[in-house]
């Protein structure tokens, strides 16, 4: 399954199944969850309908343990050049879809990358680049899935004997599977057991094998790509440099007859033809076959496949021109009476839209500078710290950074980038990572602390031992998520690719019915013969009229308003630190009626504090917080930690060590001498703990707990609680051998722009909802705090879901920000899930958006920066709507019988040229974004 679309398929399948009570799919999860009746449905039936509906299916064990695949699925990356328009994705996603073995295709013409899930086992890389190329376009393989292949440059590869040496090589190493050589590109793709051998390993390797005249670099699949887009743009300016040089003087011999030495020049005879004609035609012949032969293979690629695009239309259009020319110049060569000839005409479309391409190739590279400016952030080279045997430190060698391993020790520069992420064994320092987090302020490092990839190091030298690297490092997966946003598709992109998908076919019959109108009218008389040109004739006047329209009509800008939008909107995001995973998520948050926040480590800080503690029994306060402590240690529960840490620093402040490390060294040694065993220990969830110590019940824990054991509140405990409750505090209640004792007060302060966040999404037309687990008391001390008035509170995990579902009933878009593992149900169920940066991964992959800066203002850019982006999609969408709309009829000459005005086929063609290249600088202005202002969105005037 790729899409909700795969899911619904899925569903209506099953469920039109006879027996089939109920069915659930998660997209996430590749899970269906059926309810069936078994005396009415078997399992192989469910089985047989989700394959009949075109997906792969296998039980999972009633122990819920996936079992292996039969089949691993890997997902591949592929640059496809020679595409133009929308139809041209169209074709490919088709071909590709109906490759056996091939699960899914997505391809993207802002880009020019397909991505394609597939089998490895039925089908290979080379047979879907084969099938590509079979079909008409470029294609080449870039990065895929499977960890252990990749591709290596070589220095130095140049004869056979070098060739043999490599061989020789790479057959000793162990745990190379298998390897294959390409001499023409000194590239070497390898697949190696990660486990038995590690890629500097290979790359030493080859260097020492080869006694240092073989080198071996990883070649860098970015580096690869924008090589790529440089040479398509090369390519492109080559063509237009060839065109422009041999038009200019068709065009000049054409408007500049009145110079006499030229008109002589022109007018000579070389046998039967004019020496100007002969000129033209000969000049005119290398523009149309030669500079337009990519014109005529993308458009014979297209017709071949039953589809057609704006190759098409080019094609005709300067066909008809030419092939007319060419008519008139022969009919009078051999008649004497020489009709128009209109090589120039074809000429020129050709240098028009070729130099149209060009800017639109400029300006789709600008559209994924985000994407260049994130790899940028990864530093080339990384300094490794060399180590014998005992650990001693012993030298340090400079290596390719894709050559770091985990576990190897680093050494960071001051002013130089981190290379890895990892943790750092010595050295303090100050780190500057607002490339990835957005904070501006520098961050204190020392030992134990984490650093991520791609950030400065500003002051201190640092070792670090590397912990992720390559693809599993924060900013791969921050790059991984903005290219998979931008190969996604809008759910708004369908209504393009269908008018794509018939534009022209409907453009070649309106310039079809042009021709007829208006030689018809011409031959019947309709018209005066006066506004017929001189030494033209009816035919010729009605062909250029057909020419015009076949030219200006352009199916490319529908095909780029999307996607160039969306692109440059997920990059824009990702400066800003807010990671968006698809177009279909940034159409949603435009229209966002409810945002639900989780009310813990979302609108809090996440980090529990007692405040209070009161005894209200004869027990004294220290005996009384040693119990509580013992209760709590076996917990897991931020509250629990929280308790821990006050009950130790009542006990022990002012008698452990100053330093960090001493503390936690004599806190390990303490603990277990100060706390009480605890026996029969059991966490009730939502409610508390509950335990044995000296042989007596102890229960810590809400209201609930202590209640539900027949314990009674005082009358002075309950109004404590009250109070508590009235302020935003939790209160923990403790009763020990069926008598209650005591309760301490816990708070988990407001982030500190929690308030304003609200009050500015209700500026924005957005209404806020809390969702917590807390008492109602609590909750709703919290809401009034922030200024929420629609609160839900004492909602267990499960229902956090429901009550998102609850809200989505009218049909309204909610949004749910959340940060916890609790949270991710509600985050799926959403229509806009927001996983705080901060939160568990599994939070992060069930929501739609990642705010990685961990702060609330996120929320307000990401509605803002969806509306924003959506506003300009519409705007391109109403521009080459209109242009098309406005532009064909005047072609078709819809004005001339009022004003004369006559478009040429030649300016027919720069019209549509420059047509497709306006929308892509429409989508270019996106990058002008800045997020809103708080002071902005609440309309506040700062002095």
């Amino acid at each position: 399954m790729t899409c909700s679309a795969c899911t619904s398929a899925v569903e209506a399948a099953v469920s039109a199944r006879p027996g089939v009570r109920r069915v659930a799919v998660s997209l996430l999860q590749n899970r269906a969850h059926v309810v069936f009746d078994p005396a009415l449905a078997k399992v192989d039936d469910i089985i047989e309908a989700i394959e009949d509906a075109g997906f792969e299916a296998e039980i999972i064990p009633d122990s819920a343990v996936s079992q292996p695949k039969s089949q691993k699925t890997l997902s591949a990356q592929f640059r496809i050049g020679g595409m133009t328009c929308a139809n041209c994705v169209n074709s490919v996603e088709g071909i590709l879809k109906k490759l056996p073995g091939v699960q899914g295709a997505v391809v993207a013409l802002a880009t020019s990358l397909g991505e394609v899930e597939y089998v490895p086992s039925a089908i290979s890389k080379d047979e879907i680049v084969q099938a590509i190329e079979d079909a008409g376009f470029e294609a080449a393989f870039l990065q895929s899935s499977e960890q252990d292949k990749i591709l290596l440059g070589l220095v130095g590869l140049h004869t056979e004997r070098d060739v043999e040496v490599l061989h020789d090589i790479l057959k000793k190493v162990d745990g190379l599977r298998q390897f294959d050589v390409n001499t023409d590109l000194s590239e070497v793709e390898i697949v190696f057991d990660p486990e038995a051998v590690g890629l500097r390993s290979i790359v030493d390797t080859i260097e020492m094998g080869s006694n240092g005249r073989l080198k071996a670099h990883v070649q860098n699949p970015y580096t690869r790509g924008a090589s790529n887009d440089a040479q398509e743009a090369s390519k492109m300016l080559n063509l237009l440099r060839s065109s422009l040089f041999l038009s200019i003087p068709v065009f000049f011999i054409r408007m500049c007859p009145s110079i006499p030495f030229l008109r002589t020049l022109l007018s000579m005879h070389c046998g039967p033809f004019l020496m100007g004609d002969l000129l033209k035609w000969i000049l005119v012949s290398i523009v149309q076959f030669v500079v337009g032969k990519r014109f005529y293979v993308a458009a014979y690629r297209a017709l071949r496949h039953g589809s057609t695009n704006m190759d098409v239309l080019v094609v005709l259009g300067t066909t008809a021109s030419y092939v007319y020319s060419v008519c008139a110049l022969l009919y009078g060569a051999f008649t004497g009476y020489r009709p128009p000839v209109y090589f120039e005409t074809s000429a020129m479309i050709i240098t028009f839209v070729l130099f149209g391409k060009y800017l639109e190739v400029l300006a789709k590279g600008k559209t994924s500078d985000a994407i260049k400016k994130l790899v940028e952030l990864v530093p080339s080279t990384a300094l490794l710290v060399l180590k014998d045997k005992e650990g001693k430190h012993v030298g340090e060698r400079e290596i390719d950074a894709m050559l770091v391993q985990p576990g190897d020790v680093l050494k960071v520069l001051p002013g130089s980038k981190v290379p890895a992420d990892g943790v750092v064994v010595w050295g303090t320092s100050h780190v500057n990572e607002s490339m990835i987090t957005g904070e501006s302020a520098p961050i204190p490092k020392e030992v134990s602390s984490v650093v991520i990839g791609g950030t400065i190091n500003l002051h201190g030298s640092l070792h670090i031992q590397a912990t992720k690297v390559g693809s599993g490092t924060v900013l791969s997966q921050i790059i991984s998520l903005v290219e998979t946003a931008q190969m996604s598709k809008a759910p708004i992109q369908k209504f393009a690719d269908y008018v794509a998908s018939i534009f022209v076919p409907i453009v070649i019959t309106l310039s079809v019915v042009t021709f007829c109108v208006w030689f018809l009218c011409g031959w019947l008389g309709a018209y005066p013969n006066s506004w017929v040109a001189e030494n033209s004739n009816c035919f010729v006047f009605s062909l250029m009229f057909a020419i015009s329209v076949v030219v200006i009509a352009c199916p490319c800008a529908l095909g780029l308003a999307t996607p160039t939008a969306v692109m440059v909107a997920t990059g824009i995001g990702a400066n800003h630190g807010v990671l968006v995973k698809g177009g279909d998520a940034l159409e949603r948050a435009q229209n966002v009626n409810y945002v639900v926040f989780d009310k813990t480590g979302t609108l809090t800080q996440g980090k529990a504090v007692v405040t209070t503690a009161k005894v209200f029994s004869g027990m004294d306060l220290g005996d009384f917080l040693t119990l509580v402590a013992s209760a709590e240690a076996s917990s897991e529960h931020p509250l629990a930690k929280a308790v821990l840490d006050y009950a130790f620093h009542f006990h022990f402040f002012g008698k452990l060590p100053s330093s960090k490390d001493g503390i936690e060294q004599r806190k390990d040694e303490v603990l277990s001498k100060w706390l009480l065993e605890a026996e029969d220990f059991s966490a009730v969830p939502g409610k508390g703990v509950q335990c044995s110590i000296d042989g007596k019940h102890v229960l810590v824990g809400n209201r609930t707990l202590v209640t539900e054991n027949g314990v009674t509140i005082p009358p002075e405990a309950e109004s404590f609680l009250v109070d508590l409750e009235s302020n935003a505090k939790t209160g923990i209640l403790v009763a020990y051998d069926g008598e209650f004792v005591g309760l301490m007060g816990i708070t988990d302060p407001l982030k500190r722009e929690a308030a304003v966040v609200v009050e500015g999404l209700k500026k924005l037309g957005v209404h806020p909802v809390m969702l917590t687990g807390d008492n109602w008391r609590t909750a709703e001390a919290v809401a009034k705090e922030v200024g929420i008035e629609d609160v839900r509170a004492g909602v267990m995990p499960a229902g956090k879901a429901d009550v998102v579902r609850s809200l989505q009933k009218d049909g309204s878009v909610v949004a749910m920000v959340g940060d916890g593992i609790n949270d991710s149900p509600a985050l799926a169920a959403a229509d806009v899930g927001m996983a705080i940066g901060g939160g568990t991964d599994i939070a992060i992959e069930a929501a739609d958006y990642v705010l990685v800066r961990n702060n609330l203002e996120d929320v307000i850019t990401a509605i803002d920066l969806s509306r924003k982006t959506f506003s300009r999609i519409r705007w391109n969408y109403f521009f080459a709507m209109a242009y098309n709309v406005v532009a064909i009829p005047i072609a078709a000459g819809a004005l001339f019988p009022f004003t004369g005005l006559q478009m040429p086929p030649w300016l027919a063609g720069a019209c549509m040229a420059f047509s497709s290249v306006s929308v892509v600088c429409s989508s270019l202005l996106l990058r002008r974004y800045r997020k809103p202002r708080l002071t902005t969105v609440l309309q506040i005037t700062v002095e």
